[in-house]
């Protein structure tokens, strides 16, 4: 059991390290900056202009034809990693299956090709 913990000493170490130059790092940027935020510090940054609208208001359907389309293609690729890997061991069934998937991935894609899901006016 002891061996096994000695393993993973190097990690501790390192964790350890990481731990304490990020807490010295942090403790001297708040000591060394100046602490005199400004307007144009404390503006809006994330979408470049100031909310001119309630934040429940209704948002443009592009939008989540956007998060559709990244959620197909970020699914597509957490599969096609695994299932690379073991393309060897899970022959021609493993292989058709994926390609079945692949298709019913395209079609949703092509669909919002042609709803215009990839066009922004």
């Amino acid at each position: 059991m002891e061996s096994l913990l000695i393993q993973y000493l190097p990690i501790l170490i390192f964790l350890g390290i990481a731990i304490v130059l990020s807490v010295v790092f942090i403790g001297a940027a708040v000591l060394v900056a100046k602490q005199k935020p400004d307007d144009a510090k404390l503006s809006a940054y994330e979408c470049g202009f100031e909310a001119f609208e309630d934040s429940r208001s209704q948002f443009d359907i592009r939008f989540y034809l956007v998060a559709i389309l990244f959620i197909i293609f970020d699914l597509e690729v957490a599969f096609l990693f695994p299932w690379a890997i073991a393309l060897g061991d899970i022959g021609m069934y493993g292989f058709w299956s994926m390609m079945i998937f692949l298709g019913v991935l395209t079609v949703g894609f092509i669909y919002e090709w042609n709803k215009g899901a990839l066009e922004w006016e």
